[in-house]
């Protein structure tokens, strides 16, 4: 069954557990998850204040709720 899962996070979550750091996606955009693969940056594009429901594929937003 799918489900519609609030985010608020815009970026990753930053781990530093050996030499490299390694990022948390935080935002669910992601398509290499749990690992961040860049696509916080489209949450920039979203309206404050609103629910953004994306795409299957997580891309675009298809639609906006009240929050």
């Amino acid at each position: 069954m799918p489900r519609l899962i609030r985010h608020d996070a815009e970026g990753p979550i930053k781990i530093e557990p050996q030499d490299k750091p390694i990022f948390v996606c935080a935002c669910g955009l992601s398509k290499n998850f749990p690992f961040c693969d860049g696509a916080h940056k489209g949450c920039k594009s979203e309206t404050p204040g609103v629910v953004s429901v994306y795409d299957a594929e997580r891309e675009r937003v298809i639609e906006e709720r009240d929050d």
